[in-house]
């Protein structure tokens, strides 16, 4: 065991633990979430840790050898080789000022170990005097709340560009598939699947844009505007300094807000990040839907695609398979609205020249980011890459169907067609045979009419054939 001090008193560590007296403190505190600290997020307050020690070196304010310690221990935590000794619950008072010393405390530590110095050694290397110098954790906290969304949107608009592609090459797949398009869940008029998918493709899409446009602001970190944004014990060099330093070591244009005092007291950017999160899962839940519904049966259901088959969909009804993937999709979408939520009156609980709701907003924007990423990868690997349309399905609907007689206004008027449409509900006779046995237009003419280039993509070729020959009849 060793003793460690602080304003309050004394506090018994084991040597073993690398964190000390105000981690335990907080352990404490703060028993409420039993979840530790993202990795992610673990990872990016060592690279801030890393950076504030380099800068420092390079105004000279450091100790060389003490400093280029710090840097080594830091790196290490950013590797994720000391994931253990962070240990202090993700949802905490203090504005993260415990997850702050959490980080202080190991560095210092396993910096002490590298010297060859015992843990508790703070004289040499010290958590507040030397590894959180020039700092707070009012500037360290939201900047590596920055730099962990940043490194996970990275992975999460890979997800997206993925997912995107696989419905690409499924609407181009499904290019010639005819199926009956619906509005108001009722029958409306020919689309193709290929169409659908498309369309999904570019949703997907529209989110990417929408996510990367918001990520561009979290770039702008507050790194020396220490406690309350007017940079109180940090040198000007060194504010320069640390953003470049970051910069090198996350391969991001890291750059310094324009204002210190505004990025110190407010959180808004990250409300308006985790809302393009919200509306991209919101595009995702649609899409999900979609495939469900056009799933559904396999004999009393529309059973126009078949999704891959993951697992026995019920314990008491044999052969059951239910759309578990999509499913999933329409869950995370419902837990992001959730953290989505309460990031929002978070951000709002913000008084005077700091936030100290901070750890709730990264605890949910993080798991956002998480199970987004994962839901949408599922989501491309076990469904839509395997999926399969039931030509025979969707052609057969497209045969029943009184829809299709909308393609035919042009050419015998809405009057006539509305007479077609009625017969058709009341005997349930195809419209392409009551509109042969009425003489209205040719076996020909209806071919070009009903085709899905005509009735999806109408083109100019379909329509001087059927003046010509409409003219002739």
């Amino acid at each position: 065991m060793r003793i460690e001090k602080d304003f309050l008193g004394e506090i018994q560590i084991p040597n073993r633990l690398y964190y000390g007296i105000q981690t335990t403190r907080a352990m404490h505190n703060f028993n409420i979430t039993g979840y530790e600290l993202d990795r992610d997020f673990v990872a990016a307050l060592g690279i801030v840790k890393a950076a504030a020690a380099r800068a420092n070196l390079r105004t000279s304010r450091m100790p060389a050898q003490v400093g280029t310690a710090i840097v080594k221990a830091a790196e290490e935590v950013a590797d994720g080789k000391w994931q253990d000794q962070f240990v202090v619950d993700c949802i905490q008072g203090g504005a993260g000022t415990s997850m702050n010393m959490n980080a202080n405390e190991v560095i210092a530590n396993r910096a002490l170990e590298i010297l060859g110095s015992k843990k508790g050694n703070y004289e040499l290397v010290s958590p507040n005097n030397h590894v959180d110098m020039a700092q707070s954790a009012n500037d360290v906290i939201p900047t590596a709340i920055r730099i962990c969304t940043i490194r996970k949107t990275r992975k999460l608009l890979q997800a997206m560009q993925e997912l995107a592609d696989a419905f690409t090459r499924k609407g181009e797949e499904f290019s010639q598939i005819l199926k009956m398009g619906r509005t108001h869940l009722q029958d409306a008029v020919p689309i193709t699947l290929g169409q659908e998918f498309q369309a999904y493709a570019e949703a997907i899409r529209r989110s990417m844009r929408r996510v990367e446009f918001a990520m561009e602001s979290l770039h702008a970190v507050n790194m020396g505007a220490t406690a309350v944004g007017t940079g109180i014990n940090a040198e000007p060099e060194y504010i320069a300094f640390v953003t470049q330093e970051l910069g090198k070591l996350i391969g991001e244009p890291i750059r310094s807000a324009k204002n210190m005092v505004d990025a110190t007291q407010n959180a808004d950017e990250l409300a308006e990040f985790s809302t393009t999160l919200k509306v991209s899962a919101l595009a995702l839940s649609k899409i999900a839907n979609d495939l469900r519904l056009m799933a559904s049966g396999p004999r009393c259901g529309l059973n126009e695609l078949l999704l891959p088959a993951m697992q026995p969909g019920s314990s008491i009804m044999p052969g059951k398979v239910n759309p578990v993937i999509p499913e999933t999709m329409n869950q995370v979408a419902f837990q992001i609205c959730g953290n989505d939520l309460v990031i929002s009156l978070a951000v709002e609980a913000g008084q005077f020249e700091l936030n100290v709701m901070e750890p709730v907003i990264a605890y949910n924007l993080f798991h956002s980011l998480t199970v987004l990423t994962n839901a949408v990868n599922t989501l491309n690997h076990k469904c839509v890459q395997d999926i399969r349309a039931n030509v025979a399905q969707c052609s057969s609907m497209i045969d029943a169907s009184v829809g299709v007689v909308t393609a035919l206004l042009p050419h015998i008027g809405y009057e006539q067609a509305s007479l077609i449409a009625k017969e058709a509900l009341a005997t349930g006779r195809p419209v392409k045979e009551i509109v042969l046995t009425k003489g209205l237009l040719t076996a020909e003419q209806l071919d070009v009419i009903l085709s899905p280039s005509e009735m999806t993509q109408p083109g100019i070729a379909g329509k001087q054939f059927l003046d010509t020959t409409c003219a002739d009849q």
